[in-house]
């Protein structure tokens, strides 16, 4: 899982409310068990038009169509971001693509504990605070980046203000250090094998075969 630190992105303002993860990454785009190549069925409902026959083709109103957003790593969303099923296609759509974090009043919680597992920073503002970036940044999305510090959680915007945001520290600690769910428990190894060295010697039974 690749570590994040810092990051300074082209920021899209995409402020709709309950953005399932449906439209994230429709069923019908679900064609394979591998991370790998899900970017092109981001958002496939929203980016194309007449998605899967021989007329297809971008939809140019779809902000990450844009020109100025073509190379955006951060999105602003609206509250209840990632709402609805579970299905961790829709984050590992995300990752494939290009998103590094995503700004948002608040998560569904399903979706936000499976951006932490895979290298995407959730990062909770209200929506005041968002919708002033999302000014900011519609000015000049290229030349308005937004700055995204975890070491010191917080968000720097392109007039200098600076928007402090909490992470719980289990989180943080994944994501600084690039960790999934099993690279966390391997850190635990020698305790794990110290604990089964002990318990050997207690209840062999236990480990005849």
């Amino acid at each position: 899982m690749k570590k994040f630190n810092t990051h300074l992105g082209i920021a899209a303002p995409l402020l709709k409310i309950n953005i399932d993860t449906d439209a994230i990454m429709p069923s019908r785009e679900m064609k394979t068990v591998s991370k790998m190549g899900l970017g092109k069925s981001l958002f496939a409902n929203w980016r194309f038009l007449d998605r899967g026959t021989d007329k297809e083709k971008l939809n140019p109103e779809f902000i990450l169509n844009q020109e100025e957003y073509l190379s955006a790593t951060v999105l602003l969303a609206g509250r209840n971001m990632g709402c609805g099923s579970s299905r961790e296609f829709a984050v590992w759509a995300l990752v494939d693509y290009g998103i590094r974090a995503i700004i948002a009043p608040s998560f569904g919680a399903i979706f936000f504990t499976n951006c932490i597992r895979n290298g995407l920073l959730p990062i909770v503002l209200d929506e005041k605070t968002i919708t002033v970036l999302a000014d900011q940044v519609a000015s000049n999305p290229q030349g308005s980046p937004l700055n995204i510090d975890l070491e010191g959680c917080h968000v720097t915007g392109p007039d200098g203000g600076i928007y402090p945001f909490e992470l719980p520290a289990g989180d943080r600690v994944m994501l600084l250090e690039g960790l999934d769910a099993i690279d966390v428990t391997m850190k635990l190894n020698d305790a794990i094998n110290a604990f089964k060295t002990t318990d050997h010697s207690k209840r062999p039974w236990a480990y005849l075969r």
